[in-house]
């Protein structure tokens, strides 16, 4: 199979030159967490959640709003870029590793598609259940605590997402888009010098996203996929007798793909 096969094409991009507003606006009405950056129609890298979350976050950008910055000042250069022709296989060993999950198609310098993991889950077949690969320690967060608590811990363990638990109980999910969503509104909403302390304060249940989509240790990995397919998301908490027990990404189930 080829990339051309599985890569998507009615690709959502931005001009290097258009404000960070329009790319939120973009990533919010599409639900989606990465997009193309193009200058002068050629491919020039890719503005992640991740990115932006960490910009509007920093001491030195918290002066600027979203409409003040730019794509390119939030956009990943340094990015791979793979051919229509190239082998599904290839993209499959590299699942997991470190580097943007957004794979950009590329030919003549001309973007002509995207893959994304998303593409892949469609070749999860596994009928095995979700407790074989599910990861068991799982870094939660409170409805009490600050984003800004949320995302130091989202850098140190390298983790997309976190669940949100209230007396045991999953509440809500955060990850990079939602905080990136709410440092700008935040942003947008106070003067200069209140919004540093705004932001210090911002709470994790002012920003989650709910309700949750979950599942159980029973569910099929193959279930599990199309769960994540039909809800646009990227993770699932796993629940036994409403208790957090583990979490399954969208790594974990490309991993068990046999090719």
């Amino acid at each position: 199979m080829k990339v051309k096969d599985i890569m998507t094409t009615k690709i959502i991009s931005v001009d290097k030159d258009d404000s960070l507003k329009r790319v939120l606006d973009l990533m919010k009405k599409h639900d989606i967490t990465k997009i193309p950056v193009l200058e002068e129609k050629k491919f020039f890298g890719l503005v992640t959640d991740n990115v932006i979350a960490y910009k509007l976050g920093s001491i030195r950008k918290r002066s600027v709003t979203a409409s003040r910055l730019h794509a390119s000042s939030v956009t990943e250069k340094e990015v791979k870029t793979i051919s229509a022709e190239d082998d599904v296989r290839n993209i499959l060993k590299s699942v997991g590793e470190p580097g943007p999950t957004m794979l950009p198609v590329v030919e003549n310098g001309k973007l002509v598609g995207v893959v994304t993991k998303a593409d892949l889950l469609p070749m999860v077949k596994s009928k095995d259940s979700i407790y074989s690969i599910m990861q068991r320690k799982v870094h939660t967060v409170s409805l009490n605590d600050r984003v800004i608590h949320a995302r130091r811990i989202m850098i140190t363990e390298n983790i997309a997402r976190l669940p949100v638990l209230e007396d045991k109980k999953l509440v809500g999910i955060i990850s990079d888009i939602e905080i990136a969503l709410a440092f700008a509104s935040l942003k947008k909403s106070f003067s200069l010098g209140k919004q540093k302390h705004h932001l210090d304060e911002l709470l994790v249940e002012d920003a989650m996203r709910t309700p949750v989509v979950w599942t159980t240790p029973s569910k099929s990995i193959f279930d599990a996929a199309q769960l994540m397919l039909n809800h646009n998301i990227g993770a699932l908490p796993v629940l036994e007798n409403e208790k957090l027990v583990g979490m399954v990404t969208r790594t974990d189930l490309l991993k068990t793909i046999v090719v």
